[in-house]
């Protein structure tokens, strides 16, 4: 995931803004992380330098 969607990435779910944390970067790319939106909680988790950001089913 190139860290410029940062600005376009919002929760699936509320539309509020996600936290971002890395676990493994190269140089352009963020390999393994998650994505956690504030407000309702939910950690979506970026594999392989895709964010998956399906709303879990409740």
């Amino acid at each position: 995931m190139k860290p410029e969607l940062m600005d376009i990435l919002c929760c699936p779910k509320c539309k509020s803004d996600l936290e971002l944390t890395v676990k493994e970067k190269s140089e352009e790319e963020i390999i393994t992380g998650t994505l956690k939106c504030a407000k309702c909680n939910i950690i979506y988790p970026i594999e392989e330098a895709i964010p998956n950001l399906l709303v879990p089913e409740e």
